[in-house]
């Protein structure tokens, strides 16, 4: 008997599930983060958004209330519990403190890989939370506060949140599948976060600038010769990072968290007999 490739439905409570009303403010988050990565594209040569510093701002005020309102509506609808708060605390003070480790020195950045174990076995909605408190926790931790921060926030949330939506499957195939996942994701964090940077780092190059009113295509090729040029090789160390990791430690760590999973029954009352 072999576990290889198969398919195992999981009927176990998420630690966060998805309900309407947090998919709901999931989907708002996420919305506005769009619109704030991806603003580059579609302002005209005489847009108020001359620089990114006076957007930036505005969509940290309304992310944070957003993302508080992810919990909130959880709390609200039963949807989380004490052993999540807890389990989500451990993990983001875990994943905080791993982050200086590499601390982004040429693409080394080992918090990732698990944020998509994470995501994994307690669900997209925790995986979203989880990515978005690490985040900020590391941020706090290395002093790294600062108008890029949301967008650092959203994306790991993203990751992880993605991660809790693949497909149902384990052993062999299952860590296959999260290092393709891990190496995918890790890319497209990067050129997501490159968004926010654009703007800010061509010094005035106009192979690689954005060009206020012009065609969305010529943008795109911009945005594409800036990445080549400027980040390729952090995102190719951060994709190799976070799925030798995921290779490495993935079948160890995803067996502790279905253990920790199990014990932990989410959506069931605490009892004294627990």
């Amino acid at each position: 008997m072999t576990a290889t490739t198969t398919h195992v439905p999981s009927g176990r409570a998420k630690a966060i599930p998805l309900r309407p009303r947090s998919a709901l403010a999931i989907a708002l988050v996420s919305i506005v983060g769009v619109i704030g990565f991806a603003w580059p594209l579609f302002i005209t040569a005489d847009s108020m958004l001359a620089s990114h510093t006076n957007d930036a701002p505005l969509l940290f005020a309304l992310m944070l209330p957003l993302l508080l309102a992810v919990v909130l509506s959880e709390v609200s609808e039963g949807g989380i519990d004490s052993k999540a708060i807890a389990m989500l605390g451990v993990l983001s003070a875990v994943d905080a403190m791993m982050r200086p480790l590499g601390a982004g020195t040429g693409g080394i950045e080992v918090m990732f890989f698990l944020l998509v174990l994470s995501g994994r076995v307690f669900g997209a909605g925790f995986g979203f939370v989880l990515g978005c408190t690490s985040m900020f926790a590391s941020a706090i931790l290395t002093a790294g506060i600062g108008p890029w921060l949301p967008f650092q926030m959203l994306g790991a949330g993203w990751i992880a949140l993605g991660a809790g939506l693949l497909p149902p499957l384990r052993g062999r195939a299952e860590i296959f599948m999260l290092i393709g996942y891990g190496i995918i994701s890790s890319l497209l964090y990067g050129w997501i976060l490159n968004f926010y940077f654009w703007p800010l780092g061509t010094s005035g190059e106009p192979a690689i600038s954005v060009v206020p009113g012009g065609p969305l295509l010529t943008n795109l090729k911009h945005f594409l010769a800036f990445n080549l040029a400027t980040s390729l090789g952090w995102d190719l160390g951060r994709a190799i990072t976070t799925s030798v990791l995921i290779a490495l430690t993935g079948h160890p760590i995803l067996l502790t968290l279905r253990r920790a999973s199990r014990k932990a029954a989410f959506g069931r009352p605490t009892s004294l007999a627990d």
